[in-house]
């Protein structure tokens, strides 16, 4: 039945992730890779970051959201996001995109682990146009102790974050359903945790719209979409 305020919630929804799509259909562009904080760009545009253990889809679903095949370039070597990767969206550049290194590489040098930390740590405390944090899960594993010290650590510098869950399609309905409600009730646990989980595929395009949505929704603002 037309003009219920289901039927509204549904248009209102529609109309916002097309959107976040128009946007993200527009420029995207690498911008620059920052080893250590001294070259990492001028803070005067919001940032969206995304993290996730290695071999997380991180790269799959940067290029989800963004429309293209290879602006993140995926690895089958897990680890190999070593810098924070800044890509620009919009022209003029409206807000930006940060693909942080990923964690958990049990294989890399402890050194280099380190300083992964030390400059993750260092960005997500100090960047104050940092909007947004994303935290991306498994589906088929769902919470690893490494993910659980990665909001710990979002939690003490105060900065929100979600929680998306990838590569949803790669297990059983029921199984993905029981992992949801597992990292649900610990993400309430979790004082900066965004209360909405975010299931997506990135091969299937599940979840995608809602989610690119959501990012220009933290980057810019709900008056955007007005």
């Amino acid at each position: 039945m037309t003009g219920t305020p289901d039927a509204a919630q549904e248009r209102e929804r529609q109309a916002r992730e097309d959107a976040a799509s128009r946007l993200f259909s527009g420029r995207v562009e690498f911008l620059l890779s920052a080893p250590q904080l001294k070259f990492l760009p001028d803070p005067t545009v919001p940032e969206i970051a995304f993290c996730g253990r290695s071999n997380v889809g991180k790269s799959s679903l940067l290029n989800a959201l963004t429309g293209r095949k290879a602006i993140a370039r995926a690895s089958v070597t897990p680890g190999r996001t070593q810098e924070l990767n800044f890509f620009e969206v919009g022209e003029p550049t409206l807000f930006r995109l940060v693909d942080m290194p990923g964690y958990g590489f049990a294989k890399a040098p402890v050194k280099v682990v380190e300083r992964w930390k030390n400059l993750v740590k260092s960005y997500l405390r100090g960047r104050q146009v940092l909007a947004r944090n994303l935290v991306l899960v498994d589906s088929r594993h769902g919470l690893k102790e490494v993910d659980r010290e990665m909001m710990r650590m979002l939690d003490e510098a105060a900065v929100g974050y979600r929680i998306v869950l990838t590569k949803a399609d790669k297990i059983k309905a029921s199984d993905l359903e029981r992992v949801a409600n597992s990292v649900a009730d610990e993400a309430r646990k979790h004082p900066a945790a965004f209360p909405e989980l975010h299931l997506t595929s990135a091969e299937k395009g599940m979840g995608i719209a809602a989610l690119r949505a959501a990012v220009v929704a933290d980057a810019l603002g709900e008056e955007w979409f007005a």
